[in-house]
């Protein structure tokens, strides 16, 4: 197979550990060039991480003829305009979660990539872990019987950014995120749970601000239907007492308990008692499924994370928020920083 040449655009926080160095370790994988668009703080990265070039323009990243793949890694404002920019020079895109800040700029990266002849991939990667790899095979194995309902609760206190106007993330800037923290969280909660128990066929929800500290969504309560028929019901909070993250999958014949952002063991409940399930994390959480992109473009294998498979996610999204955006009146769309995540 031949090494698959990556270029990141927007080599920050979350390219440091959990991405940028998978590219570099994967197997047939190589990361030759980044972009920030402070060209010092591209330099320094490409400096730390071995990276032979850096640019501070991402079409002149998306131009190099050494890059055979492009990493869009910005936050959600800028997907839509890097996708489509990598998708007409040719070059198969990997793009950060959530994959756009709604479905209509998830169909428009489909169908431009599609046009251009390259797959799309979405860093869904819980889809390739093993801790959740096993939660699939327990419930694909019949291990809590028929699936019934699913309930998910994530609850945060006020993030310390937050609590200062001025200088607000962009992730509760629902111009460059689409929403507030609920896209950028609930995302991998959802598409995990599409990936597991099939897709979402039908979803609605109610979203309020609650601590009046900026104008995205501040919790949103959710319910939704899976093609399976097993219904879900989600709480997400951010502006709540304490911190709660929890899944619980109920069946037939037990329930697995579990975690999205942490370690703590699976709980596997039957008949027969409680189980404990203890799965570690690699050291570069994208790797996993990185690997899997780059078997894909290689022609060897094909990634569970793709634009449709990420569409999906950003469509039951979509319908939570709905009545919210409607009467927010949309997003600012004067707001168009696309600097690094």
């Amino acid at each position: 197979m031949r090494t698959i040449r990556w270029g990141i655009i927007g080599c920050g926080d979350v390219t440091e550990v959990k991405s940028g160095p998978a590219l570099q370790r994967a197997e047939h994988s190589a990361l030759v060039a980044v972009m920030r668009r402070t060209g010092a703080l591209a330099a320094d990265y490409a400096r730390r991480h071995g990276v032979p070039r850096w640019y501070d323009d991402a079409a002149a990243l998306i131009a190099d003829p050494e890059v055979d793949a492009v990493y869009v890694a910005t936050p959600p404002g800028s997907h839509l305009e890097h996708t489509l920019a990598a998708a007409r020079a040719g070059k198969p895109v990997y793009v950060e979660k959530p994959m756009a800040r709604d479905a209509a700029e998830c169909d428009a990266m489909i169908e431009g990539c599609r046009e251009a002849g390259v797959p799309l991939f979405v860093a869904y990667y819980r889809r390739a872990l093993p801790r959740f790899l096993e939660i699939k095979r327990l419930l694909d194995a019949g291990a809590i019987g028929d699936i019934r309902y699913v309930n998910v609760a994530l609850h945060q206190p006020l993030a310390a950014a937050d609590l200062d106007p001025r200088t607000l993330p962009w992730r509760v800037d629902p111009a460059i995120g689409g929403g507030g923290r609920f896209l950028d969280l609930a995302s991998h909660m959802l598409d995990f749970l599409d990936f597991a128990l099939r897709p979402v066929t039908d979803a609605q929800g109610i979203a309020a601000n609650q601590a009046g500290r900026y104008t995205a969504e501040d919790i949103v309560a959710g319910t939704f239907r899976f093609a399976s028929g097993a219904l879900g019901a989600g709480t997400w909070c951010f502006s709540a007492f304490d911190r709660v993250d929890r899944t619980e999958i109920v069946g037939s014949g037990g329930r697995i308990t579990y975690s999205t952002f942490d370690t703590r063991p699976i709980e596997v409940a039957t008949a027969s008692g409680v189980e404990l399930v203890a799965i570690d994390n690699p050291a570069h959480i994208q790797q996993p499924l990185i690997q899997l992109v780059v078997n894909a473009i290689n022609g060897t294998g094909a990634s569970p994370s793709t634009g449709e498979t990420g569409r999906r996610t950003s469509w039951a999204m979509d319908r939570m928020l709905e009545g919210y955006r409607r009467s927010a009146g949309g997003r600012d769309e004067a707001r168009t920083d696309w600097g690094s995540k």
